[in-house]
């Protein structure tokens, strides 16, 4: 065998390892985008189904608490925004609204005895209570997930498929730290 010969072998050795690599990089990067989003879908279902226990909730406060009818508005403004946010960021902090104002309907029924001791009332703060805490979990998930992520796109030598095929980073699911306290619910 000549030495251009064993060069020729080499070098289609080496083009053939660096396109497996690219390969095996690549779909990996999909892979952890489709957990991503997937665990991104999870979070949306718990956010929206939130989002549509709000106007029982409201409806069955009013009942009780007719003249504070100003944080009525602002839980009912809170759920609207939240179901108008277009995009991921935008259903975050939306979101991060919606636990405050809902800190605050919670709070108001503090103030009505009745009201706590009605069975649609506390049936819908377990729902709630529920939803939130399945939330908080599926939100260290998605957290997780968008860590090992971001981690690929941003490593070497996977940077530089994640490069060349355009993957970016993904967002944490961050709220403020006002916003951090899941709704107190008490009997």
């Amino acid at each position: 065998m000549s030495t251009g010969m064993i060069i020729g072998i080499v070098i289609v050795v080496i083009v053939v390892i660096l396109v497996i690599w690219y390969v095996v990089t690549y779909n990996s990067l999909i892979d952890l985008r489709n957990r991503v989003k997937d665990q991104w879908s999870q979070i949306d279902v718990q956010l929206k189904r939130r989002a549509d226990l709000i106007p029982n909730l409201v409806e069955t406060v009013k009942g009780y608490a007719k003249h504070e009818s100003s944080t009525l508005d602002a839980v009912i403004n809170a759920r609207n925004s939240f179901n108008t946010a277009g995009t991921k960021e935008e259903e975050i902090k939306a979101s991060g609204e919606l636990t405050g104002m809902l800190n605050r309907l919670f709070a108001l029924a503090e103030a009505y005895p009745d009201l706590k001791a009605n069975q649609n009332f506390v049936s819908l703060q377990n729902d709630l209570r529920d939803t939130e805490d399945k939330i908080s979990t599926m939100r260290q998930f998605y957290n997780d997930t968008v860590l090992t992520y971001n981690n690929k796109v941003q490593s070497i030598p996977s940077n530089i498929v994640a490069s060349i095929a355009h993957f970016k980073e993904e967002s944490f699911f961050e709220i403020d730290e006002k916003d951090k306290e899941t709704p107190k619910v008490s009997f």
